[in-house]
């Protein structure tokens, strides 16, 4: 290291010697130096520390041309890695060049050993650090300063103000590197001691905003009001609680938690030491963890109601339902589940091994499921279960689904046994009824068949009878013909026989020729009343319509019949109203059918009275031909309209007749639009009432 010579006068030494003498601690009186070093001696940057042997530290008392940030407030003494350390032993100036060590900011710099220097005491008193404007020389007045200064603070009264200021200034030091507020107050909470973060909630300057000084002074008065509440009133070592403060910089609510404790000194008398704790943070993150539990507590009431649902819905399925995690461990099934894959503990050794059987029969199934590469979400089979109860078969399809997360990962598997038994039982019962169906089928087929077989012989037997019918009515027409021919004959020769064309006839043959004329005539009758009813049944039947009076008919009749009436010696009567409407119809057919019905009148009444009426209605006219004869049973009042049949057809009947004529009148009627009624009591006589209409319908 070079010296060079000093620059500074006498008269500036002086001055510096004045101004050390006048220094009232050593942070003065090292501050004084270090800025008659820059003026003197072109020190640019500079510090200076005393010397603490118990703490093994060199604490700094005084800077100049340094930023805040590269004074270090203590140097230690005791590290192996600091060569400042080495310096203390030295007598000579030592120089530490530009990133030796990282004091003054890492540049170079030299370093002076303060002691006294009129003393044999080699004790270092404190360090100089200086670095010079003139690189690696060293003026002789940084030494001469030095050592002006080391004689200062050998002093032993300026060494107890130095070492009371140096104490000071540490704690100052300590509270301020403690990251939360302290503060020592007196009893009404006047601020004695404070660290940097303590004031900047708690001090304030004049020079400050409004705004900022009112919230420092609402946080002294709630700090005043909780100090009072818990120390003064509560026990002398309170617990700790919270202390809601306003940020005076930003304005928002800052919470502390408070610890004081009550100390007493002999000067001050009783002090409060106060320690604030910013939970601020810590009360937010209580906040929502508080949110976040109750939220957790809500989401498990719900899933407790979700499962209690769930498990509700499970039971009141009737089929088996069993969940499962991904490993195949059964979570959850329902009473159905339960009665086939679950047994009491005192079941019989069958049961259990039911049981067993079904569960590994039921894994076998959701493992094809889970690893067996089915991409479906779905998989469907058919289980042989056993009932552990019965022992009996339990034939069932399941169905097995997964249970997926948001995130595609699976959850459980759920699981649906259908009984199959009542399907199985269902489709027996459906194939026997298919077999039976098929063989009613066939059995409808072959009745189909003999049906047609039979209709088709009924067909052709009808054909037959038709053609029989017709036969039988051509046969009875021609036969009819053939025999009126021959029988005209007859008649008119009887007749002529009679009427004496052959001469006289003497009494008994004039009866025996009178006997063949009547039996003639009723032969004709006869062969009339079948050619007629042949006639109506083949269709052949001719109509003559023409307009008439009924009553013109009814006297006609009753003039023809006049002879069988006189030797009845019944009372006939006749009632003819004059305004019977006229009728457009077949009058000799309307003829025929009256006449029948008061000649059958006149025949079959012995005694009393016969009535023939005739009346005119809405469009119709009726003619009424009532006797007191022997009557008809109820039981033959239909029949005796149906060919060759009477009241009596026994071979023994009273009553002679084909039964022809009551057929052919009805069927004549009919012919003309109307019919023909009968009332009847067997004993006291019969009614018969003709009804025509009084225009007839064409054909």
């Amino acid at each position: 290291m070079r010296e060079i010579r000093g620059r500074a006068t006498s008269e500036q030494r002086l001055a510096l010697v004045q101004s050390v003498l006048g220094a009232q601690d050593a942070s003065a009186c090292a501050s004084e130096v270090l800025a008659w070093l820059g003026v003197v001696a072109g020190v640019s940057r500079g510090c200076v520390g005393l010397v603490d042997l118990e703490a093994l530290q060199c604490v700094t008392i005084a800077s100049a041309g340094l930023d805040p940030r590269e004074v270090s407030p203590a140097i230690p003494l005791d590290r192996a890695d600091e060569p400042i350390a080495s310096v203390l032993v030295q007598r000579d100036p030592v120089l530490f060049r530009a990133g030796d060590t990282a004091l003054l900011g890492g540049a170079a710099f030299h370093a002076l050993v303060l002691r006294a220097r009129a003393s044999d005491d080699e004790i270092a008193l404190g360090l100089m650090l200086v670095s010079c404007a003139g690189g690696d020389a060293l003026c002789d007045d940084v030494v001469w300063a030095a050592g002006i200064l080391g004689d200062w603070l050998a002093q032993p009264r300026r060494r107890a103000d130095s070492r009371h200021v140096r104490e000071r200034q540490l704690m100052l030091a300590v509270l301020n590197a403690v990251p939360d507020p302290v503060l020592l107050t007196d009893p009404d909470g006047r601020l004695l001691v404070a660290n940097a973060r303590a004031e900047r909630l708690f001090a304030s300057r004049d020079e400050e905003s409004e705004g900022r000084r009112r919230a420092i002074a609402l946080n002294n008065m709630l700090f005043s009001a909780a100090l009072a509440s818990m120390v003064f009133s509560g026990p002398e070592q309170p617990a700790p609680s919270e202390l809601l403060l306003v940020d005076p910089t930003e304005g928002s609510d800052l919470l502390f938690e408070l610890m004081s404790h009550v100390v007493k000194d002999a000067a001050e008398g009783t002090c409060v030491v106060s320690v604030l704790r910013n939970v601020t943070d810590l009360g937010r993150a209580a906040m929502e963890l508080e949110l976040a539990y109750k939220k957790l507590r809500a989401s498990e009431a719900d899933v407790r109601t979700q499962r209690h649902r769930l498990e509700l819905i499970i039971d009141s399925v009737a089929d088996p339902i069993v969940v499962t995690d991904p490993q195949g461990e059964i979570l959850l099934m329902n009473e159905p589940a339960e009665r086939v894959f679950t047994v009491p503990d005192d079941a019989p050794g069958e049961a259990l091994r039911a049981v067993r059987g079904n569960e590994a029969h039921f894994s076998s199934f959701v493992s094809n499921l889970l690893f067996s590469g089915h991409e479906e979400q779905r998989y469907r089979g058919e289980l042989g279960l056993v009932s552990p109860l019965t022992a009996e078969p339990l034939p069932v399809e399941a169905i097995a689904g997964k249970v997926l997360s948001q995130q595609g990962e699976l959850n459980a598997v759920v699981t649906i046994f259908h009984d199959r038994r009542e399907a199985l039982e269902k489709a027996r019962l459906y194939e026997q009824l298919e077999k039976a169906a098929s063989e009613l089928e066939q059995r409808v087929q072959e009745a189909t068949a003999e049906l047609v077989r039979q209709n088709e012989l009924l067909r052709r037997q009808a054909v037959e009878l038709e053609r029989a019918s017709a036969a039988k009515s051509q046969f009875l027409a021609n036969m009819s013909h053939e025999l009126r021919t021959p029988l005209n004959a007859i008649l008119g020769y009887t007749s002529m026989l009679l009427q004496g064309v052959s001469g006289e006839l003497t009494p008994p043959q004039k009866q025996k020729a009178q006997r063949i004329e009547d039996n003639g005539k009723n032969l004709l009758a006869i062969v009339n009343e079948v050619l007629d009813i042949s006639r109506i049944e083949a269709g052949r039947m001719p109509l003559h319509v023409s307009s008439f009076e009924i009553a013109d008919v009814v006297r006609e009749v009753v003039a023809e019949l006049e002879p069988i009436i006189a030797r009845s010696q019944l009372e006939v009567g006749v009632e003819l109203p004059k305004a019977l409407a006229e009728l457009r119809s077949d009058r000799q057919k309307v003829k025929q059918i009256v006449l029948n019905l008061l000649g059958n009148a006149l025949k079959f009444t012995r005694e009393g009275a016969v009535r023939i009426r005739a009346r005119s209605m809405r469009g119709s006219v009726s003619v009424t031909v009532a006797d007191t004869g022997i009557g008809i049973a109820p039981e033959d009042q239909e029949r005796i309209f149906e060919e060759f049949q009477q009241g009596d057809s026994s071979p023994t009947r009273r009553y002679g007749g084909t039964g022809l004529g009551l057929a052919i009148c009805r069927r004549l009627a009919r012919m003309l639009g109307g019919d023909i009624s009968v009332v009847s009591v067997l004993g006291e006589g019969s009614t018969f009432e003709l009804s025509l209409p009084t225009r007839m319908k064409k054909r």
